[in-house]
């Protein structure tokens, strides 16, 4: 039988709490957790490493899709400026590099700099093929919208044809879900459609991401009445709620976990909301992508004193420099010093994990998983298993 592999760093993070210097990991050279033990009992054999050991990294929030769109879009123009600009630049890649090898590129970075798994957003199929048979573990997303209501039938059957496709793939490294894209993206009757879809968890959303979507639900007005426009939209058939967006779209997400991403404009009585499900809800926040859109960071502290449970994401490459979980870290720790570092450790690691549903195997060092292994230097991080 091989030896398993020892691993003993300045610290080691489990996925919750710091374990101290004196704990060696031990894993099977399959990269399954063995066990955690005192360096005085684990014999011969132990790696010293000098950083912090820590599971794998979870990005709950990412759309691979759009690896090829790395640095086309300006940045900081406000979210509608910004989707205008990948609705009409996405198909128009004529690059020497296809776009099929920019998403291995950038599918092979995310492995590189730790994360284990990924939730990716796919409006159609340009990765599936990726995701036959890789090594990192993929939950799909797979988009659903339509702002008209006379076109919800429509448009819920070409993403059911995408979704049958992923789901084709389902196993150990793949899972999938259909999920509405935002609330001024996805009409009543679309959401309508989505709801009664059975067994269809987790749902994610965008959440909040620009002033624009507030104020679009509370008095139909603002920069989204011109987005429509430009693209022809009749949205005459749309009536405020004369609520917050997330207010209006909450009733339609009931029946599964929900993952809110981005948040950065959510009021406290959006928490408080939000916090009335029985289901749990999760928090995504991708603090790189909304300085590149908005300039702007959600309130965190805010999310915190409400005890909100927090992931990370990366979103895309149209909207970020890098997909690294770690940067993401980093920027936070950057705007928000008092934050300790195991606080967000666990947002990068078993929460990611408990949005997505993978807990058993992902998130945290116990026994039976095999969540990946990160050791964190000074200032970067690398996969060691």
């Amino acid at each position: 039988m091989p030896e398993p592999i020892k691993l003993s760093g300045r610290e080691l993070f489990d996925g919750t709490r710091l374990l101290g210097d004196d704990k060696v990991l031990v894993l099977d050279t399959g990269g399954t957790i063995l066990d955690i033990v005192d360096k005085a009992a684990a014999g011969e054999g132990v790696q010293e490493l000098d950083g912090m050991l820590c599971p794998g990294f979870i990005n709950t929030h990412c759309h691979l899709e759009l690896s090829h769109m790395q640095g086309l879009i300006p940045e900081k123009t406000g979210l509608p400026a910004f989707l205008t600009a990948v609705m009409t630049q996405r198909g128009d890649h004529n690059g020497p590099v296809s776009a099929a090898a920019m998403m291995e590129a950038a599918a092979t970075r995310m492995w590189e700099e730790g994360i284990s798994a990924v939730g990716d957003i796919c409006n159609g199929t340009a990765t599936l093929a990726h995701k036959k048979g890789n090594r990192l573990y993929y939950h799909s997303f797979i988009e659903c919208m339509g702002f008209i209501d006379a076109a919800a039938e429509k448009r819920f059957e070409q993403s059911m044809e995408v979704y049958r496709q992923f789901r084709e793939i389902n196993g150990a490294l793949h899972s999938c879900s259909l999920a509405p894209h935002a609330p001024y993206s996805v009409s009543a009757t679309l959401f309508g459609l989505l709801a009664a879809l059975p067994g269809n968890t987790p749902l994610t959303i965008h959440n909040q991401e620009t002033p624009a979507e507030n104020e679009l639900y509370l008095s139909k007005t603002g920069p989204f009445l011109d987005f429509y426009q430009h693209f022809g939209m009749d949205i005459s058939g749309f009536k405020p709620s004369l609520t917050s967006s997330l207010k209006a779209c909450l009733p339609y997400l009931d029946g599964s976990p929900l993952l809110l991403v981005h948040n950065t404009f959510t009021s406290e009585e959006d928490i408080l909301a939000a916090r009335q499900r029985t289901l749990p809800v999760y928090w995504c926040l991708c603090p790189q992508a909304n300085l590149y859109i908005e300039n702007r960071l959600p309130d965190i502290m805010l999310l915190r004193r409400q005890q909100c449970t927090l992931t990370l994401g990366t979103d895309s490459l149209a909207s970020n420099h890098q997909l690294s979980v770690w940067k993401e870290i980093q920027t936070i720790q950057q705007h928000f010093p008092s934050i300790p570092l195991t606080e967000i450790l666990q947002w990068a690691t078993l929460n990611g994990a408990k949005a997505l549903g993978i807990a058993e195997r992902y998130g945290s060092f116990a026994p039976g998983k095999k969540p990946g292994v990160v050791l964190i230097e000074q200032h970067q991080c690398k996969r060691l298993v």
